[in-house]
């Protein structure tokens, strides 16, 4: 385990080198990419959305796709199309930009939602059908996709379906006065790309998540997360409470997080961390979702 935290902590600080001033954006990367899941990132243009992807495929040493999402992109864009070869006499599969180990869906939101939906299957099973033949993905499979606040122009607002795939939803904002100097000296941002070497593989990620996976969750703590679950369907704080699957990727997080952490157990505090990136996107509310799952958060005791 100690070899392995350190090359996720030395991919950490890879990052931290470009995104400079962003720990809890790049936080929230890692822990959802050690859990096996998909990370959505919504912010206004130009704060580092599509550097951060293309930092963490330079410091991977990982094939990358890059889907440009407009509002003429089609399926067979994404996915790919078979194509009939005249010499050959047959149909020739050309795959798309999703047939990588990490994918970066760029402003996912400005296509439409045919197009958007050709994403699903391939999130959520590691695989696409085309031609009503299935062809798997490279695995692992990490989507990283990126969206403007809804109410610029031109943007079509994820499905509930859709946005259930993304584990974590987080956002970068614009840089403190420190980070931004580093921006405007060339000391961090896109143009630091180029220097950035491999230092961690996907071995090095799949050894961590089986470490991940063996950290203790004790009865306790267990019965505190199916309380917050049971709350939250109860109509007081949500419209739309937490599914079972939001609350099995809110545990991942957590042990995720407390891995991270240099821990050998999960605690309400790891919990509470991963709340509302894991959460705020998965539910309905009369008002902010934040505000109320934060509300929900607070009238749980926290157990001693």
């Amino acid at each position: 385990m100690n070899n392995d935290h350190e090359k996720i902590t030395t991919l950490h600080h890879q990052l931290s080198s470009v995104l400079a001033g962003k720990e809890g954006a790049i936080r929230q990367l890692l822990v959802t990419l050690l859990s096996g899941g998909h990370l959505l990132i919504e912010d206004v243009p130009g704060v580092g959305k599509t550097t951060l992807a293309h930092a963490l495929a330079n410091s991977l040493d990982s094939d990358f796709g890059r889907i440009q999402f407009t509002a003429d992109l089609l399926p067979a864009d994404i996915v790919g199309v078979e194509i009939f070869d005249p010499a050959k006499q047959r149909f020739d599969f050309h795959p798309g930009a999703v047939f990588n180990h990490i994918v970066l869906a760029d402003e996912i939101n400005r296509a439409t939602p045919k197009a958007q939906s050709a994403l699903l299957e391939a999130m959520a099973e590691g695989q696409v059908t085309i031609e009503r033949k299935t062809r798997q993905l490279p695995q692992p499979f990490f989507v990283i996709a990126t969206q403007n606040p809804n109410e610029h122009m031109g943007t079509f607002p994820l499905p509930e379906s859709q946005l259930d795939r993304f584990f974590m939803r987080t956002s970068i904002g614009y840089p403190d006065r420190e980070a931004e100097r580093k921006v405007l000296l060339g000391e961090a941002g896109q143009v630091r790309l180029p220097e950035l070497q491999p230092v961690a593989g996907w071995s090095d990620i799949l050894a961590a998540r089986h470490a991940i996976t063996t950290l203790n969750v004790s009865d306790l703590l267990l019965d505190y997360l199916l309380k917050l679950l049971q709350e939250s369907r109860n109509g007081e704080w949500l419209k739309q409470g937490i599914s079972p699957r939001a609350g099995r990727d809110l545990i991942n997080a957590a042990r995720a997080e407390a891995w991270l952490a240099g821990q050998s157990y999960v605690t309400a505090a790891d919990v509470q961390t991963v709340w509302l990136p894991c959460l705020a996107h998965r539910v309905l509310a009369g008002g902010d979702s934040e505000a109320a799952l934060t509300a929900l958060l607070e009238s749980v005791p926290v157990p001693a």
